[in-house]
């Protein structure tokens, strides 16, 4: 597994460009399932995430090709309709394959997803979808087992507005016949961003991004040509990185009405923020103050894939912030490492304190998760000394290029390639 290495200390300056969203991609490549026909995916980051969802796609009978950053997905000979373990292990959103292949084959047979050790993300609200539409599921030796046989467009009431579920149940529904309607959907952007793609490809959808989302069946899904939209969460990270490290960034294409709750919370370090339509240009000059509390929330409360980063940036303001977090259990892995660089943290049942420090030191760090990791990158970006960050596959799940960016803006990050260790026992 690779590594970064970093030399604290530089300030920030010049402009990134903030690529395609992971969490928009993930589950537009399951809905290419649902058609019979060429989709091209313009710009396309290479994840790892995004080339585990590939090999699945693959695995079904897909042909996927890459033309420079451009992909072409052909699913017109999808033969298969299970995941097995090996592939569905790689990436959590390996889940979002259920729907589709059930709408497309009338069955799946789909293990449970694997991804970031982030606590519990059950699946339930999934399967009650399907079952409500009127599929069949049979939960077996870690297999999930669906007849979509007697698939029928049905109303359904969302529990918690669970992004994940909002988004298998529209793909399954577009095929379905007749009208369902999702009652308490995620209104995430990612959920209107799989509604413009379902629609270019012939679905009839509306509602996204409100309470309700209204979804007619159709017979039949063709291809189409898409961008997806920029990735919020990455231009989030860069954003704090300019708040912790001093200078001024331009973020080019994003969306700062994707990330209106985290400008507000940088607004109270003393950054100053200015946004065009597709641009946000951060200025930062001094310590930061604490910005106070943050509660992680579905949107459009603060995401919990920016509280990690938030938790970096609390370590080092001028001040105390408080940290919630809501959504997942044992989100707060990081802060074990983030203690070995000297931050002043205290947590109790999902609450997170931070004392913000004048220095933190550099250290040997190792990534929890994603977002965890990205973190750590940026409290070795402004730390004393030098800093090494391990298990860096993970933060290539849903970061391109990382270390390339920072390095443009003037941050001292390298990666160290690291030999697969050979057990020979």
């Amino acid at each position: 597994m690779d590594e970064f290495f970093i030399v604290g200390g530089n300030k920030l300056f010049g402009s990134v460009n903030i690529d395609g969203a992971k969490n928009s991609l993930l589950p537009i490549l399951a809905g290419c399932i649902l058609v019979d026909d060429e989709v091209l995916l313009k710009s396309v980051p290479r994840y790892s995430d995004v080339l585990a969802m590939i090999e699945i796609l693959r695995h079904l009978g897909a042909k996927v090709e890459w033309q420079g950053q451009d992909l072409y997905i052909n699913c017109r000979g999808i033969c298969a309709c299970d995941v097995p373990l090996e592939l569905a292990c790689k990436v959590r959103s390996s889940i979002f394959t259920l729907g589709p292949i059930t709408a497309r084959t009338g069955k799946a047979k789909v293990s449970y997803p694997g991804g970031c050790d982030i606590g519990l993300r059950p699946i339930d609200l999934h399967l009650a979808g399907l079952k409500q539409l009127g599929c069949k599921v049979i939960e077996k030796n870690g297999y999930i087992y669906v007849d979509g046989q007697k698939l029928q467009a049905r109303d359904y009431m969302l529990p918690f507005a669970s992004v994940g579920a909002s988004e298998n149940i529209m793909m399954l529904a577009s095929c379905a016949r007749g009208q369902t309607r999702i009652f308490n959907p995620a209104r995430e952007p990612e959920i209107v961003d799989l509604e413009r793609f379902l629609n270019g490809c012939g679905a009839k959808i509306s509602g996204a991004g409100s309470n309700v989302i209204m979804v007619e069946g159709v017979k039949k899904l063709h291809g189409c040509e898409f961008s997806v939209m920029p990735d919020r969460i990455e231009a989030g990270t860069f954003m704090i990185a300019c708040a912790m490290c001093e200078g001024e960034v331009e973020l080019k294409n994003a969306i700062a009405k994707d990330n209106e709750s985290l400008i507000a919370k940088l607004q109270k370090t003393a950054c100053k923020i200015y946004c065009d339509r597709d641009r946000i240009v951060v200025k930062s000059k001094g310590r930061p103050i604490a910005f106070g509390e943050i509660e992680t929330e579905v949107y459009p409360g603060f995401p919990t894939d920016l509280q990690a980063q938030m938790c970096a940036l609390a370590s080092i303001c001028d001040g105390y912030s408080l940290i919630i977090e809501n959504l997942f259990e044992s989100r707060f892995k990081h802060i074990g490492e983030l203690l070995k660089m000297g931050a002043d943290i205290k947590m109790k049942n999902g609450v997170c304190v931070v004392h913000g420090k004048e220095k933190i030191y550099g250290a040997e760090v190792t990534s929890t998760d994603l977002r965890g990791g990205a973190g750590l990158v940026l409290c070795g970006l402004v730390a004393e000394g030098y800093t090494t960050v391990r298990k860096v596959d993970l933060i290539d799940r849903g970061y391109f290029k990382f270390e390339e960016k920072l390095r443009a803006l003037g941050g001292d990050i390298k990666r160290i390639k690291c030999e697969k260790k050979v057990d020979n026992c």
